[in-house]
């Protein structure tokens, strides 16, 4: 196999649709999906002392592995991210694929074990870095396709999101400073300040409603009855938008996927069809840009 074939095998089997892909291709998403799981339990058993001191060999070794193997995933990604029109150029293209949110996840993935090693820190940054271990629980989004599909509905309705972001910050300041303004005279310490009020503004606004902090005035509790019942109307709007969106979603990728039945190409005729088409490519017969739209609409098959 070729350098560019084996190229664009790999990234058929890092970067493909896994439901296009293959046997193999869903393996690999379900290994890499079991240790990123793997790691996030691993990450919270360290915390608790006396399992971490007995085990402290065990979980060094299963931690080199783990970036071994995200390591070379990493890799991996950046040699691949070419063969998409998008990343197109040896170094401008890996540059801005490096720069994408998943590329930044993957390598905040595997920097807290490579920092301690090439910066000298003190044993307080050792152990944040443990921690920023748990960013790998992100990685899951570019394997799970119920993430990517609530990652689609939040996308959808990113406008709806963002007002009712918007009234719930007003709401938040404008009740914040009537409460203070109602209850600094009779708790001072309670509500010292605007600032200070908002906590109660927002446990309130969110229902939760912890009771550390709560008016006494009759003023400061008819505003109180008042946020909390517009928190329940403000909270159950974006509950809904999301919910209508996730189900489009849904619905979406279950249309696509029948219109698309019978038609999905196995990897092994996409990956001859790659071959073919380097061979066209190599004769001269495909200009540069030909051969890059074309393996495009390969690819998207």
């Amino acid at each position: 196999m070729t350098y560019r074939r084996l190229k664009s095998a790999v990234y058929l089997l890092m970067a493909g649709d896994p439901d296009r892909g293959g046997l193999v291709s869903r393996t690999f998403d379900a290994c890499l999906m079991a240790l990123i799981i793997a790691n996030v339990i691993a990450v919270m058993l360290e915390s608790v002392e006396a399992i971490f001191l007995r085990y402290e060999d065990l979980f060094y070794a299963f931690e080199l592995f783990s970036v071994t193997v995200f390591s070379i995933e990493y890799a991996l990604r950046l040699w691949t991210c070419t063969e998409n029109p998008d990343y197109g150029g040896a170094v401008a293209g890996r540059v801005r694929y490096a720069f994408t949110p998943m590329a930044l996840i993957d390598l905040v993935a595997i920097l807290p074990f490579f920092l301690p090693i090439l910066i000298p820190v003190d044993l307080r940054f050792v152990r944040a870095a443990r921690l920023m271990r748990l960013f790998r629980l992100l990685k899951l989004g570019r394997y799970s396709y119920a993430l990517k599909m609530l990652g689609g509905a939040f996308q959808k309705s990113k406008e709806i999101l963002a007002v009712v972001a918007s009234v719930l910050v007003i709401i938040l300041i404008f009740a914040s400073s009537l409460m203070f303004y109602l209850e600094h005279e009779a708790q001072p310490e309670a509500f010292s300040s605007i600032p200070q009020a908002m906590w109660w503004t927002i446990v309130t606004l969110t229902t939760v409603g912890y009771g550390d902090v709560y008016p006494i005035t009759v003023g400061g509790k008819l505003l109180g009855s008042f946020i909390a019942v517009m928190g329940i109307g403000m909270f159950a709007i974006p509950a809904g938008v999301l919910a209508t969106a996730f189900i489009e979603e849904i619905q979406k990728r279950g249309s696509k996927t029948t219109q698309e039945e019978g038609s999905v190409s196995k990897p092994e005729e996409t990956i001859a069809l790659l071959e073919r088409l380097d061979a066209l490519h190599d004769k001269g017969t495909l200009s540069d840009e030909e051969f890059l739209v074309q393996k495009e609409r390969i690819l998207k098959r």
